[in-house]
């Protein structure tokens, strides 16, 4: 009895213990388990609006329930930033799974993590700045700035998930004709949190008593009007981009041809078999020769081969050159060819090269050229390979390239071509860049060898908003596919099968117009953050924890009950 007796009070504080550190944790998870339901939610949906699925309209349930999340009085600024790392996680993980086939799952991790960390700052500015009126606007643009910082760093920008690029089969393509990628971006970010604006308040005068809701109505005015001026410039570029591919008599056609001749195996493996890749474009070529003199094709005035089509520097082997020169002799027409060059300065313990296209002439051989001038970090090239080298094997399978130089236009019988050569066709200025120098039609020659078909679908979607954005014909060339021409209305006029030796064959016209988002599109983008940052400015000179921290102090004087006989002011 005594015993039992001097366990009571044993038994009675170790049910008072405060809880562990893990019980704290499984519970704040409990407790905000809808709001991380709707971070996580959200996330999948914005990459289910991307290509290969394409279920566009699910970015803008997406940031109206990021919106809705964001605006709940209790979610406090760390609240943010973590509902925004929950949101980007689950948007980049599912949606470059086709880098760890090229480098492992670690690194596919990494990479997904960094780039989550930037619709995590969103959040956490985010909550920041809701309490500002209208703050759909503001969302927007500080989801515009977070896309603008996340395709500047690190290492030159990962542009790769923006949310423009989800849009190339809805209606909020056509805003590309004004303001590219960005505006396409913002104004699909604006739809939805106004969206969240409007279903919150109606909500909220729902529940409110008669009396109120007759006081009251609800303010669904400047969401309603966010939402309608979107509608409004997508009106507008409509008309413009549904007529831009039927071309006007001033436009002289042309026909292109591009050839996929596939490669021997999927893989970095491939890479050892250099030889038989240029075979396979030379033979696809040769074959699309036959058909255009059995009059089965029509003759093309240039044809383009995709990048790494020529791993071996046909300007340096002899054998090389040779096949090519038979290439573009019995096709009769220039071939842009891709290529892998020394670079100058070039040793067997420093192998710089680029990554080239070569204008191979029939009469005259090798010509114009360009040299890719965005070339991919940890992929193309190594940054601070001492230090990168050391953390995983993954990083000495990076290559030695070097940017070129130039303004990214070619001539290839006579027509300037604008070269964004893979990685290239993601940033904004490749493609501006080359039109504004007078490019009359995009080409876009890619190696997936080493990706998945998802990853191709998703290359195509920049494809196709860039041919809106500059209102250009665009053709994709790929070792392995998707090849694809595609409209000046962003609509694809043929297509290749992924991973088959095929040729297209097919008339385009050449454009010289400049669109607003050509002449504009950097003064759009800029325009977009600073709303953004015009947010946070108006957030910090109304909000007490800046002004008190940053702003001036004011000093007020307290009375004591001996000067006025009341108590302290």
């Amino acid at each position: 009895m005594a015993e039992a007796a001097e366990r009571e009070p044993d038994t009675e504080s170790d049910t008072d213990a405060p809880p562990s550190r893990r019980q704290r944790i499984g519970r704040a998870v409990l407790n905000r388990l809808p709001q991380l339901t709707v971070a996580l939610l959200g996330g999948l949906m914005l990459c289910l609006s991307f290509p290969p699925f394409g279920w566009w309209f699910l970015a803008f349930l997406a940031f109206a329930g990021l919106g809705w999340l964001l605006t709940v009085p209790s979610v406090t600024a760390k609240g943010g930033f973590g509902y925004g790392l929950v949101f980007g996680l689950a948007f980049y993980i599912p949606l470059l799974p086709w880098i760890s086939g090229l480098v492992g799952p670690v690194p596919w991790l990494a990479l997904s993590a960094v780039e989550a960390l930037f619709p995590a700052l969103f959040g956490l500015v985010a909550v920041l700045v809701r309490r500002v009126p209208g703050w759909p606007l503001w969302f927007a643009g500080l989801w515009s700035a977070q896309e603008w910082l996340k395709s500047t760093v690190p290492f030159g920008g990962f542009p790769w998930g923006g949310v423009g690029y989800s849009q190339t089969q809805s209606p909020a393509l056509p805003l590309a004709y004004f303001g590219g990628a960005p505006l396409v971006s913002f104004g699909v970010a604006l739809v939805g949190f106004a969206l969240a604006a409007l279903t919150i308040e109606v909500i909220r005068w729902w529940r409110s008593d008669r009396a109120a809701r007759v006081a009251a109505p609800p303010a669904v005015v400047l969401p309603g009007l966010c939402v309608a001026v979107v509608l409004l410039i997508a009106a507008l570029a409509w008309p413009h981009v549904r007529t831009s591919g039927a071309g006007v008599g001033d436009e002289p056609p042309v026909t292109v041809a591009v050839v996929q001749g596939n490669v021997p195996r999927l893989g970095l493996e491939f890479n050892a078999q250099r030889r038989a890749v240029l075979d396979n474009h030379v033979n696809e070529t040769m074959r699309l020769a036959d058909d255009v003199r059995a009059g089965r094709a029509p003759q093309p005035m240039v044809v383009i081969w995709p990048e790494n089509s020529s791993d071996i520097d046909p300007l340096a082997n002899a054998d090389a050159a040779k096949e090519i020169s038979a290439a573009a002799a019995a096709i009769r027409a220039p071939i842009l060819v891709g290529g892998v060059l020394a670079a100058s300065g070039y040793r067997r313990d420093n192998p710089v090269s680029t990554n080239s296209v070569i204008v191979w002439n029939p009469d005259t051989g090798p010509a114009d050229r360009h040299d890719k001038q965005i070339i991919q970090p940890f992929g193309e090239y190594l940054p601070w390979r001492s230090f990168f080298s050391k953390l995983s094997s993954y990083a000495d399978r990076a290559g030695y390239f070097v940017p070129g130089h130039g303004d990214g236009v070619v001539r290839a019988a006579g027509v300037p071509i604008g070269v964004t050569t893979c990685w290239e066709v993601i940033f904004d200025r490749a493609a501006r860049e080359a039109v504004r120098s007078g490019a009359q039609m995009l080409a876009v020659p890619s190696n997936n060898a080493t990706f998945d078909e998802a990853m191709s679908e998703q290359q195509l979607a920049f494809a196709r908003l860039r041919a809106v954005e500059h209102e250009r014909y665009v053709v994709v060339s790929g070792t392995t596919g998707i090849s694809a021409v595609i409209s000046p209305a962003g609509r694809e006029l043929a297509r290749t099968q992924f991973f088959e030796p095929a040729y297209l064959d097919q008339q385009v016209r050449l454009r010289t117009s400049l669109t607003p988002a050509t002449r504009f599109g950097p003064y759009v983008e800029a325009l977009l953050v600073g709303i953004g940052v015009a947010g946070l400015l108006a957030a910090m000179l109304h909000n007490d924890f800046f002004v008190g921290r940053f702003g001036p102090r004011r000093t007020t004087r307290r009375t004591s009950t001996s000067e006025n006989g009341k108590g302290a002011a």
